[in-house]
């Protein structure tokens, strides 16, 4: 018999198409009357829209955020948030725009309403990334949550398929590393399970029709799963790995998880034979880890550190920073192990197939 503990995170999500045009109505429920809307160059239409829709609600804007929430970008829009007296963050963008979110909202207390552009799924976790001197640091609190989650089906259906394809594994990412982590548990198996099935199905399909309404609406369903997988559980090696690559050497988040992904899928899969068996069949490959790169080569997603910018002389030191503390995985973290993941990371090798069990 299986022993659990399984936490849910209370949010309260609108899902579908047009939901934007609601914002304001989620504002009011919030009892909040003073917005703040952050947004973006690269989501300008998006946020736009959802300054129409707030109309008097909105008091000011700030649309500087970026990768990795560094603190002194926080710091800039936080003067903003005390000049306006706001008590409501509205978020418009991916997982930059609701770190950024998440900064000022466990700095000032103030509610967040994130309308999410992408397949990130911080929007559902209590779980914030903030970079300061080069390092990227975490740190998980109910009070990170965001109070509402509005997902806009058509504000998915711009984003161009190049960035689709990253936002979808790194998606996939959270649903995979959940199932072998500490605190898995049967509850969060079946969600992920789900993501992993969905985004398996849904990637390749964004090549055919990029703006298919009906399959952006499938992928952002399971995004949305994946992210509850990650809000409920510990991650482990993959998360940290990225994290060490997107903090400390600046690598763009979510290819950095597209490229990482199969490789740390192949580091651990000894260890959890069973659970990357139920991954490859929910994938319906032949085997875990290549499935996951040939998805993405397929799909034309980056397969290597070194088009991101990495360079090789780097790699020693991403080890070293990767392996200085000790965090659950499955199988053992060495220096040495990691090296050599990254190695074959940095050349967008293809991992070496795992046969499936017969029978």
């Amino acid at each position: 018999m299986r022993s659990f503990v399984y936490t849910a995170q209370p949010a309260r999500v609108l899902f579908g198409v047009g939901t934007a045009a609601k914002v304001a109505d989620e504002v009011r429920r919030l009892g909040a009357s003073r917005a703040l809307l952050l947004g973006g160059d690269h989501v300008r239409p998006q946020a736009d829209l959802v300054a129409r829709a707030l109309g008097s609600l909105q008091v000011a804007r700030f649309d500087g955020a970026r990768m990795h929430t560094p603190v002194d970008v926080t710091e800039q829009a936080l003067r903003i948030a005390g000049e306006y007296d706001v008590d409501v963050v509205v978020a418009v963008g991916g997982g930059s725009t609701t770190g950024l979110a998440k900064a000022l909202a466990v700095r000032t207390g103030a509610d967040q309403v994130i309308l999410p552009t992408t397949y990130a799924g911080s929007e559902v976790t209590p779980v914030l990334g903030e970079t300061a001197d080069g390092v990227k640091t975490t740190r998980s609190s109910p009070d990170i949550l965001p109070e509402t989650v509005v997902y806009d089906v058509e504000f998915t259906a711009s984003m161009p398929v190049p960035m689709a394809v990253t936002s979808a594994i790194n998606a996939l990412a959270h649903a995979v590393e959940a199932l072998y982590a500490e605190h898995a548990n049967p509850i969060v198996d079946t969600l992920a399970l789900e993501a992993v099935a969905g985004i398996g199905r849904g990637v390749p399909a964004l090549g055919a029709d990029g703006v298919d309404l009906e399959g952006r609406s499938d992928l952002l369903l399971a995004a949305w799963l994946a992210g509850t997988c990650l809000a409920s559980v510990g991650m482990g090696l993959h998360h940290k790995l990225c994290h060490v690559l997107g903090g400390s050497f600046d690598l763009p988040h979510a290819s950095t998880h597209t490229v990482m992904l199969p490789h740390v899928m192949a580091y651990n899969a000894p260890s959890v034979p069973d659970v990357m068996e139920r991954i490859a069949t929910a994938l319906d490959a032949e085997d875990a880890a290549t499935g996951v790169y040939d998805l993405v080569a397929a799909a034309g997603g980056p397969v290597a550190l070194a088009d991101l910018g990495l360079r090789e002389a780097d790699l020693d030191e991403v080890a070293r920073l990767a392996t200085e503390r000790a965090y659950p995985n499955p199988r053992e973290v060495t220096r040495v192990g990691v090296r050599r993941l990254l190695g074959e990371a940095f050349e967008g090798r293809r991992p070496d197939r795992v046969a499936r069990p017969v029978g």
